[in-house]
């Protein structure tokens, strides 16, 4: 038996304290578990250099509870340790087995996570004392190591017939929800659900095939050595991808609409699956369907910030080695590496959607109300990606075509074009809501498009930005000949002192303070009173109520219209004739009215009572 003391190296200290810190008391089981599987990665590459002889059946990690002897092992059937090995990577903090192991046979290892050797020590998170029990491959007697969190061990010879590492800890006071199964089936599944190696945490019984009502006894594997992320492209149907993604979300029970396998192997190593949900127009950012590995070890699901913001409406997997294992975000979030692959992720998901566009339009048309406010949100909040969104941004007319909106302002330029040589561009974000409106500028032949998105007041503000000369007009903005302002002018009927005699009476029966009353020479044909809404107001208070833009307190101003009295109407014109101040009234507030039921603002006790009125007036017919 020989005593020591555990060698902090100073030279190494400093960069592990710089790069490389614990922020979570769980992150032990990953890491002891991450350094068992480097430990089996190891004996299989030196197996496959004829240097050891191995199966790759027998490689497998366990994780063992023992809740009377408050004990947790983590048991390995890997490369296994001497006493020298012992002392140089355990008892010298911060000399990575794993990092000599790669730089010695790098053109050979694959799938060796550890990177910092300070890995093993996040045992005494949760443990007050640590055995090591270790055999090496090679011919040497075992070895058994103790500590109980302090700069002395002690180590001596060992009984262990088998290959590999036991780790042995012996929970602390503080930490016994640990020894609980549950707890650690739990952790298993958030860290280790796709480690390369086998992984035992207990047995479970399943049927045996052909023996109806019987049973057997099998090792309870809790890991996917092989995710889908991790194999070709070419090797996998629609059908594996599906399956994965129901293996990553289990109580999703909606299908994505697509997705993309990442496989890339320069500048750096990134590998991934990301797949696009069925938005339909919502604006959720996920805080938690993303997953970040490193060598297919868990890193975080919180990757806001680590990855372009509007990707987080995706779902999937990231796996990179030049991910550092690290759980500070704030470290990930400023690490150069992970901004290149951020990026370099961003141009992959452009690239997906412009492939999708050009192989099958007709099917992109048909994602389009599921996707459209994905391409909205990353256009708004990545620059790059909005140069490369242009190759396949849509716009939806009324009528459901879908146009590319290159091409699309240059199909209305010559009918939507206004005196001052802006293109508008009409919309509606309630297609049914503005019906009469879309109906009116139809019969003036305007197209109208669809834009019903939350991030949709940000996003036409976004493209009057980067097209000179286009505006975007609401339908309920103005007047159907006001939208678009040509050099035609349409005479009036009424004189000024005629509007000003019928002003008060309009006034009378609507709210003041949320409508003001105007009057406009209109066709014959159309209403005789309109609801619209300032263009530049609306869309400040829509953009104040979804955040970042719009004029500051705009959110919280009360709604406003205009009621716009149609001069050249004949209604109108019977109101300004009739002698009867109650008929004049009547007719006023029924037009008033009709104009609110159109654009759905009368409510309760205003709508029954114009409900009453209405039935009056057709008993008069």
């Amino acid at each position: 038996m020989s005593d020591g003391k555990i060698n902090v190296q100073a030279e190494n200290i400093f960069p592990i304290i710089k790069k490389f810190l614990y922020s979570d008391q769980e992150i032990f089981l990953r890491e002891l578990v991450s350094n068992a599987v480097d430990a089996c990665s190891k004996i299989k590459t030196l197996g496959s250099l004829g240097q050891s002889e191995v199966s790759e059946d027998s490689l497998q990690v366990e994780v063992m509870i023992d809740k009377p002897a408050k004990t947790i092992t983590i048991k390995d059937s890997g490369i296994g340790m001497t006493s020298e090995e012992v002392e140089k990577y355990i008892a010298q903090i911060a000399f990575s087995g794993a990092e000599e192991f790669v730089e010695k046979y790098k053109d050979q290892a694959q799938g060796i996570i550890g990177h910092f050797g300070l890995g093993f020590y996040s045992a005494f998170m949760v443990a007050d004392k640590v055995e090591v029990v270790s055999k090496s491959y090679k011919d040497a007697d075992a070895v058994r190591w103790v500590c109980e969190g302090n700069p002395e061990y002690q180590m001596e010879k060992a009984e262990k017939a088998d290959r590999g590492t036991e780790i042995i800890l012996h929970i602390s006071d503080d930490a016994h929800a640990f020894l609980e199964d549950g707890k650690i089936r739990e952790l298993l599944n958030k860290y280790c659900q796709f480690l390369p190696i086998p992984i035992k945490f207990g047995t479970k019984e399943e049927p045996i095939e052909g023996e109806k009502d019987k049973k057997k006894t099998v090792d309870n594997i809790i890991n996917n050595p092989s995710p889908a992320w991790t194999k070709t492209p070419s090797s996998l149907e629609d059908a594996d991808y599906k399956s994965f993604y129901n293996e990553l979300y289990p109580m999703t029970f909606e299908d994505p609409l697509f997705h993309i396998h990442l496989n890339v192997d320069y500048p750096f190593n990134l590998t991934g699956v990301l797949y696009f949900p069925k938005l339909k127009g919502k604006l959720e950012l996920q805080k938690n369907k993303i997953q970040l590995y490193s060598n297919q070890v868990y890193v975080t699901d919180s990757v806001e910030g680590i990855v372009p913001e509007f990707l987080t409406l995706l779902h999937g997997v990231i796996d990179s080695p030049d991910i550092p294992l690290n759980v500070s975000r704030s470290y990930l979030q400023s690490d150069s590496n992970v901004k290149k692959i951020s990026s370099h992720i961003s141009k992959k998901v452009a690239d997906k959607l412009e492939e999708l566009y050009k192989n099958s339009k007709e099917d992109f048309e048909k994602k389009w109300e599921d996707i459209q406010v994905f391409i909205e949100y990353g256009m708004l909040t990545d620059e790059k990606f909005a140069e490369r969104a242009l190759k396949f941004l849509l716009v939806k007319n009324t009528k459901g075509e879908h146009t590319k909106f290159d091409e699309y302002l240059e199909k209305i330029k010559a009918s939507q074009t206004d005196k001052d040589g802006n293109t508008i561009i009409l919309y509606t974000n309630d297609a049914t809501k503005h019906y009469s409106a879309i109906e009116a500028a139809k019969n003036r032949n305007y197209d109208v498009v669809v834009f019903d998105t939350p991030t949709s007041s940000h996003f036409i503000g976004l493209l009057e930005q980067k097209n000179e000369k286009v505006k975007f007009t609401r339908i309920d903005a103005d007047t159907v000949d006001k939208l678009i302002a040509k050099d035609e002018e349409i005479p009036s009927k009424l004189s000024d002192k005629e509007k000003e005699a019928l002003k008060p009476v309009i006034e009378k029966v609507i709210n003041k303070e949320q409508f003001t009353v105007m009057f406009e020479p209109m066709s014959e044909n159309d209403q005789p009173a309109s609801i619209t809404q300032p263009e530049f107001m609306r869309r400040m208070k829509e953009m104040s109520a979804l955040g970042g833009g719009g004029m500051m307190g705009a959110g919280n101003l009360p709604d406003s219209y205009n009621l716009i009295i149609n001069e050249n109407h004949p209604i109108v014109g019977r109101m300004l004739s009739e002698k009867d101040d109650s008929k004049k009234e009547e007719i006023a507030q029924q037009i008033t009215d009709l104009a609110l039921v159109a654009n759905d603002l009368l409510k309760g006790e205003q709508l029954t009572n114009f409900l009453k009125r209405s039935v009056s007036l057709i008993d008069k017919i």
